[in-house]
């Protein structure tokens, strides 16, 4: 047993630089006892060593403050009444004597985040109003927006300010902005997990093997990605028919006068009312052409781009469209510029064009499945176009179909809609029996129009 210990010891104290002075000889041995109840997940045994440690040396080890956070999280969901209340308070505690005591392991405004998370999910016990909770969201934010992460807390931060406003406790404008901060968060999140998914996937790609350490990572970021592509979801829905042109031209319209020479607020605006379809209205033109006035910028190109679509001048939407992209200087900003402008040009039946930009889009966001999914559904949209028999014809969901299964093998967010594609397209494609029976098992299709590529006939 000794041995046992010992080797534990070593292993959780090596790489800790922990001085000798530091040591308390029975602190290092209720350690080494609540960290194995810890991993053996026998919480309530692991609760008495733990308690000692964490009151005699606090400084001790970090293991204190995360094998703590799961045997409080236990007794939280095996407790009720003022006993629960007490081990939630107490975690609250813990996680604020971690940032004491372990500053540089404990991010700011991700465990004050965790703090408020918790409150709300135990609101009820703890019988807390929506006013407390959103101040506590709030003062996270504003304390260290930085490491305010969490999409579930995003999410939540958001979701009470929505019921605030339904409640006449807030204001549309307060509404507006803080749909706009945490879109703007959460976009900010995105960019940073997808430039590091591409980089692996560019490795892939370019036909190396990712490290074990490398897979791990991937997973990681792809699990992150597809959680923000929820919350992103239920963000939008949440808000709601609340962020109509009904609703927002008369504040936009009420607050220009203050804010034309507020180049966010402006910019904000025109988003907004560019998300909602509320482009015919005058004062989109106005909200455009005061924030381009005052700091030309990708944005403010775009949005005058979409100005001169609606008046039907192509050529013009264009010039400014590019225009956008000139001016953009971060990649995955270009990105999504890139994708907008596809999906305008997709929209009027532009194809090829189309295509070209959601590839350039491809080309600085990787890791974006999008653009795969667009292009294959172009590509089956022009099947009855693309073929001189009905076979070459229906080889064109071949394609469409390798398009998509680009997107599931990239983006974490769209395997589902993406084998669903998948499915769909096969299913429209030339079956077993027709390929029999045509005899062109595993020759090549060239298939012409717009879309100028070719597909391989499957062998059976």
């Amino acid at each position: 047993m000794k041995t046992k210990i010992t080797l534990l010891l070593a292993f959780l104290f090596l790489g800790l630089n922990l001085g000798f002075a530091q040591q308390d000889e029975e602190c290092m041995t209720k350690l080494s006892i609540f960290h194995e109840y810890t991993k053996a997940k026998n919480y309530d045994a692991a609760y008495e060593p733990w308690m000692a440690v964490r009151n005699k040396c606090p400084k001790f080890n970090n293991a204190i403050y995360i094998d703590g956070e799961k045997i409080l999280n236990h007794k939280i969901k095996n407790s009720s009444g003022d006993e629960k209340v007490t081990f939630i308070n107490d975690l609250i505690l813990l996680w604020e004597q971690r940032g004491e005591h372990f500053t540089s392991k404990t991010p700011k405004g991700e465990y004050l985040a965790k703090g408020c998370q918790l409150i709300y999910d135990n609101k009820d016990v703890l019988n807390k109003t929506n006013e407390e909770l959103y101040e506590c969201f709030d003062k996270a934010y504003h304390y260290d927006k930085e490491t305010f992460t969490n999409p579930k807390s995003l999410y939540t931060y958001f979701s009470l300010m929505v019921d605030l406003y339904d409640a006449g406790k807030k204001p549309a404008a307060d509404l507006f902005n803080k749909y706009d901060d945490v879109v703007e968060k959460v976009e900010d999140e995105v960019k940073s997990f997808s430039g590091k998914l591409n980089k692996l996937i560019e490795k892939e790609e370019a036909g190396t093997a990712l490290t074990k350490k490398e897979g791990k990572y991937k997973r990681y970021y792809e699990s992150y990605l597809k959680n923000y592509d929820l919350i992103s979801g239920s963000i939008d829905a949440k808000l709601g028919p609340r962020a109509n042109c009904e609703n927002l031209i008369p504040i936009y319209q009420r607050d220009f006068e203050e804010n034309k020479t507020n180049a966010i607020w402006l910019q904000r605006a025109a988003g907004q009312m560019s998300q909602k379809e509320c482009t015919d209205d005058p004062l989109f033109f106005k909200l455009v052409n005061a924030y381009h006035d005052l700091s030309p910028s990708a944005n403010s190109a775009y949005y005058l781009g979409l100005l001169k679509d609606k008046e039907g001048k192509t050529s013009e939407a264009i010039a400014f469209f590019e225009q956008a992209i000139g001016l953009e200087t971060d990649s995955f900003k270009k990105s999504k510029l890139y994708y907008r402008i596809a999906t305008k040009l997709k929209a009027r039946g532009s194809y090829g064009k189309a295509r070209n930009y959601y590839r350039k889009a491809l080309k600085l966001n990787p890791s974006n499945g999008r653009p795969y999914l667009a292009i294959a559904a172009m590509y089956a949209k022009s099947a009855n176009n693309c073929g001189q028999t009905n076979f070459d014809k229906r080889a064109v969901y071949w394609l469409a179909a390798k398009e998509a299964r680009k997107a599931a093998n990239v983006d974490p967010t769209l395997k589902k809609s993406a084998g669903k594609s998948i499915a769909n397209y096969n299913a429209k494609a030339p079956q077993k029996s027709e390929i029999f029976s045509s005899g062109r098992a595993g020759q090549t299709i060239n298939i012409g129009c717009w879309i100028g590529d070719s597909v391989k006939v499957p062998s059976i």
